[in-house]
């Protein structure tokens, strides 16, 4: 599974950017997209990377509690691909953001367990 973000760049606070993942690779010839769970991470300067959202093959959504209410995660199983959006950006918000997929529901209706992360996308907020 390859993963590619897009949509960083510099944006003034209270922006309202949109991150795009596009995932491709020879394992949705075996299961579709639509299947994995798909997620957002972002690591700021010295710190550990955390999860930002989550969205399931079900269209379930999580959230960190520091982006609930300001952020939304979205997918279009039609595309591959996987949405954040991002509203009211604060500076805190500043840090690169990875595409994550880190399990699928397989036939069986279980999990299949595995990580694949995209390159990440630089997203810095300025006041």
């Amino acid at each position: 599974v390859q993963l590619q973000a897009s949509g960083g760049g510099l944006v003034q606070a209270g922006g309202s950017p949109r991150l795009s993942c596009a995932a491709s690779g020879s394992a949705f010839s075996r299961y579709p997209f639509s299947r994995y769970h798909m997620g957002w991470y972002r690591q700021a300067p010295g710190k550990q990377r955390e999860l930002v959202a989550g969205i399931s093959s079900g269209g379930n959504t999580n959230y960190a509690d520091s982006v609930r209410d300001r952020f939304t995660i979205s997918r279009d199983n039609a595309k591959n691909t996987v949405y954040l959006q991002m509203n009211n950006l604060k500076l805190e918000d500043t840090a690169v953001y990875y595409c994550n997929t880190d399990r699928l529901l397989n036939d069986n209706g279980e999990w299949e367990v595995y990580g694949y992360w995209g390159q990440g996308t630089q997203v810095t907020v300025s006041s």
